[in-house]
């Protein structure tokens, strides 16, 4: 046999391994997604056996009505936000670390989520006669337009942001430069929530802080809208891994291959802005998934190809983000935790793990 012929061989021996070790990794996180999302309906402030949760989800047996309103209205819904919310931020992390080669990129680097935090500032902050008590119940009250009152303001924030973004980029070719100016539009929006805070009554201020809190503890008439906008972008982030594959080489090589760069990179503005202004709108700002797990599915995946990542980042952020949910809600206390320190605990460790030994791995720090 040829030297050419048996490295030819090597080769594809070698690619034959890599997908058969793909597949086996995206079955094994699919498996632990299923897992973690049981284990989020099960475990609570109120222990519900494992037999009679799935017997509320199946429906077969007729069950406690306490147990089956906790499930289905509380923790069903709680546990598909997880799910699809830690899948969003994860994605629109990597799309953003792509796009701007930079491996500390997350999700609401270009001010998203301070435009989210100005719309909820404004609302909660200035809801001239009501009292940060009884703002929550008034707005629940209404309806599903009272409730999801400061969810369209958070959106409409995000939204203001995003345009000003989008005119930017058709404005200034460098990537660097955007970046800067996103940074300069969350200090202005953050300087401006700030101002309102100082001027605004302490239980206002409290309710506001809660929100910054984060939380998947949404409902149903919610999650008719998160779950379909952030399917529909995930779908359009998978569609663009070509693209995205092309950017890592650089906006140069992009172009050679044909790639229209200015207009990718509106589109990967715009999906970024859809993921993680829909999960800040009925969520709350969640920090750190966006930044931490595209980076655990280089290092698992051994693989800078986004025909893996995208559904990789989709699989591994919504199973932490349900192990994050269950870590919050403390099973068997009645105490709940802020969901953005439990994140920030289990993504903060990654991010040093990256600055320390990124270069030593061979991957370096950029991706």
């Amino acid at each position: 046999m040829k030297k050419t012929e048996k490295q030819d061989l090597n080769k594809k021996m070698q690619l034959k391994n890599h997908s058969q070790r793909t597949a086996l990794l995206l079955g094994f996180f699919l498996i632990a997604l299923f897992f973690f999302f049981v284990l989020d309906l099960v475990f609570g402030s109120v222990n519900i056996p494992l037999g009679e949760t799935l017997s509320v989800i199946l429906g077969n047996t007729p069950v406690d009505d306490s147990s089956k309103i906790i499930i289905m209205d509380l923790r069903l819904p709680r546990a598909l936000a997880a799910v699809f919310g830690g899948a969003a931020l994860a994605v629109a992390g990597l799309l953003m670390q792509t796009l701007f080669r930079n491996p500390l990129a997350g999700p609401f680097i270009l001010g998203i989520s301070s435009g989210a935090s100005l719309g909820v500032a404004i609302v909660i902050l200035l809801f001239g006669g009501v009292s940060a008590a009884t703002l929550p119940q008034m707005l629940r009250s209404l309806g599903f337009l009272g409730s999801a009152t400061v969810a369209m303001a958070a959106f409409l924030g995000s939204s203001a942001v995003l345009m000003i973004v989008l005119f930017v980029s058709r404005k200034i070719q460098s990537n660097v430069t955007i970046l800067i100016l996103g940074l300069m539009f969350g200090y202005i929006t953050n300087a401006l929530v700030t101002i309102l805070i100082h001027f605004s009554d302490p239980e206002k201020v409290k309710a506001f802080s809660e929100w910054t809190f984060g939380t998947f503890d949404i409902r149903w008439t919610e999650i008719s809208i998160l779950a379909p906008v952030i399917i529909i972008a995930l779908i359009f982030a998978f569609l663009l891994t070509k693209p995205l594959n092309a950017l890592l080489l650089g906006e140069e090589y992009a172009t050679s291959m044909g790639m229209n760069f200015s207009k990718t990179r509106s589109y990967l503005i715009i999906i970024t802005a859809l993921l993680a202004g829909v999960v800040t709108a009925f969520c709350g700002p969640i920090t750190f998934l966006g930044v931490a797990v595209p980076h655990l599915c280089r290092g698992i995946f051994v693989t800078a190809d986004h025909r893996i990542l995208v559904p990789g980042c989709t699989l591994i952020g919504g199973g932490l983000a349900l192990f994050a949910d269950m870590i919050a809600h403390l099973p068997g206390s009645s105490l709940t935790l802020p969901l953005s320190s439990v994140t920030s605990m289990l993504g903060a460790p990654v991010i040093i793990w990256v600055i320390l030994y990124g270069n030593k791995l061979g991957r370096g720090v950029s991706v």
